[in-house]
């Protein structure tokens, strides 16, 4: 099988997974598959609604499911397949997973089509805090360091 063959299988398997979503009504039509090595490590489906959790979404849980696999706080080797472009949160939890690569389907303007548009979130992110829709503000506490300098010093620390 070619690689390419090998990506599509893979990316099919992930819309399937967003597509049987659907069916069961356990949350959006979204699905995620990891891949190590040739080997499927971990799926993941949008669960958002069945589990009352706005974190639950397809990529941010097959990242849980192949950390706990793997035993290991990132994804070396890993490639992510996704059956649409990842959200702001999800985008962001694969960045700090780390894998080797991520691709995708469907792109955030389907999925914005489909009734999930997350422009304003990227759009917020850009703002001053004081323009936010959501109340933001920094609370300047005189011990707000002090969990980065324990951090610094600590023998316990494991850096990622």
């Amino acid at each position: 099988m070619t690689q390419k063959q090998e990506q599509e299988k893979y990316m099919q398997l992930a819309i399937e997974l967003a597509q049987e979503n659907v069916k069961t009504g356990k949350g959006g039509p979204f699905g995620a598959v990891i891949v190590k090595n040739g080997e499927i490590i971990a799926t993941g489906a949008n669960s958002v609604t069945s589990l009352n959790d706005p974190t639950a979404h397809a990529e941010v849980t097959a990242i849980r499911n192949a950390c706990n696999k793997l035993n290991s706080f990132q994804l070396d080797d890993c490639e992510i397949y996704s059956s649409c472009e990842p959200c702001p949160m999800c985008l962001g939890a694969i960045y700090w997973a780390r894998p080797k690569a991520l691709y995708f389907a469907a792109d955030k303007n389907d999925a914005a089509k489909a009734g999930f548009d997350d422009s304003f979130i990227y759009d917020e992110i850009e703002l001053d805090y004081s323009k936010r829709s959501i109340k933001t503000l920094q609370l300047n506490i005189n011990t707000k360091l002090k969990p980065f300098e324990d951090w610094d010093i600590s023998e316990l620390k494991l850096s990622y």
